[in-house]
């Protein structure tokens, strides 16, 4: 793909956002206002930002991951603007900031993201603070916040009951992956060498098994203390992907899938939470004024989309809990139908595979490592979603990124985002 085709992309989505808001006016009686032109204009000044940052500072970055990026938030940004207009005038803001981050990025790792690689151990301890940060104490100036039951949100008390919110663990996780694709890609040899055998198993010495129980044991911590299975199944399946790539053993995530099922186990015989998300994934319509209530009107919504949707703004998503964040994808499946919906899929898919083939051409361990973590860590978040939406999975409340509403999870993907066009610049050099 040439600069003007992937420019010509970025501005179709500008087009499609600024489009998907004068539909959502019109049907609800509105007229074609200024927020179709604001809309036309964040996603010009945003995407397009960071497109003319990329192509100055890395012009030989992949050119698929921009215009894929900034396509899923346009159909997001209509979704979220035709739930909630007030929500949607913010995630503009959310992502004008959220591209000026990325270029900033870019800008601090032009020369290459060895710089990461020297920073890892304090990555590591800003990762870990940052994820065990909402546990602070809510009377304080910044503190923790429960919302629904888990603990992920930092709360800043400005002036009078003015106060700003954020999920600091978006950008924990990111700073934990870059550790752990540090820590193997110099340690991946000593991994990979065999030195026991257990019945059919080959096994490395057990103090090389040592980062597998960490993190297992803060997986348990996340999931214990903030309530949150969600973010606690991402970190660690995060961290078994990337550790079976480095090694290639496939001995590691057979053992991450049992320790994380017992964890998960004693998760539900501990906490009621986890027991109530359990059983409105199993039988939702047992407790359908309950626990079962989000899921099942998710699943009502997205039958009535049937397969061209009931379109934008004539359907009930507004009946969905959480519907702009949590359950955006039940959303957008009913108002587009099973099209819309499987051109999200497709748009995620094409996202995950532009990654590991970053991943893939990638010569050096911990550049082949990162952009591996990175691109599972977006899709095992969408994976996780779509699969608790549709009811493959429970529920765990993790936002599908680009698309949900939410600052914290626009500013640590679109981070993400520029450290993949890094990578890719360094391998086109």
């Amino acid at each position: 793909m040439n600069r003007i085709a992937e420019a010509s992309l970025i501005l179709g989505s500008a087009v499609l956002a600024a489009l998907g808001v004068a539909i959502a006016n019109l049907s609800s009686g509105g007229s074609v206002d200024a927020q179709v032109a604001l809309t036309f204009v964040s996603f010009v000044v945003a995407w397009g930002g960071l497109w003319v940052t990329v192509r100055r500072l890395t012009p030989g970055a992949n050119p698929y991951l921009l215009p894929l990026a900034a396509i899923l938030s346009a159909v997001g940004i209509t979704e979220v603007y035709r739930l909630n207009p007030s929500l949607g005038s913010l995630q503009r803001w959310w992502l004008i900031a959220a591209a000026a981050l990325g270029s900033l990025t870019i800008l601090w790792l032009r020369d290459g993201t060895a710089v990461l690689r020297r920073y890892r151990y304090l990555l590591l301890l800003g990762g870990v603070l940052l994820l065990m940060a909402p546990l602070l104490p809510g009377s304080w100036p910044l503190g923790g916040v429960t919302v629904n039951g888990s603990r992920l949100w930092l709360r800043l008390n400005l002036w009078g009951d003015s106060s700003f919110q954020f999920q600091p663990g978006e950008v924990g996780k990111l700073a934990l992956v870059v550790f752990f694709a540090s820590y193997l890609a110099e340690r991946r040899q000593a991994l990979m060498q065999v030195h026991r055998k257990v019945a059919n198993l080959e096994l490395p010495e057990p103090r090389q098994l040592m980062p597998l129980v960490v993190a297992w044991l803060a997986s348990l911590i996340v999931m214990v203390y903030q309530r949150d299975l969600g973010a606690s199944l991402l970190l660690f399946a995060v961290f078994m992907a990337m550790l079976y790539m480095a090694t290639g053993q496939g001995v590691f995530p057979l053992a991450g899938v049992g320790l994380f099922g017992i964890g998960t186990f004693g998760a539900f015989q501990a906490f009621s939470h986890v027991q109530r998300r359990y059983n409105a994934w199993i039988a939702p319509f047992d407790d359908f004024e309950g626990a079962g209530y989000q899921i099942a009107q998710s699943l009502f919504a997205m039958g009535s989309g049937s397969i061209a949707g009931s379109g934008i703004g004539l359907g009930r998503p507004d009946l969905i809990p959480s519907a702009a964040t949590d359950f955006i994808f039940a959303a957008i499946a009913e108002e587009t139908g099973f099209v819309g919906a499987v051109g999200v899929l497709v748009g995620f898919a094409l996202l995950v595979a532009a990654g590991f083939g970053i991943a893939v051409r990638s010569r050096d361990p911990f550049r082949k490592l990162l952009a591996a973590g990175i691109t599972t860590v977006i899709g095992v978040q969408a994976v996780i979603i779509i699969g608790g939406v549709t009811r493959l999975l429970p529920l765990t409340g993790i936002t599908l990124p680009f698309m949900s509403y939410g600052g914290s999870s626009l500013l640590s993907n679109t981070v993400a985002l520029s450290i993949l066009l890094v990578i890719s610049q360094e391998e086109h050099r």
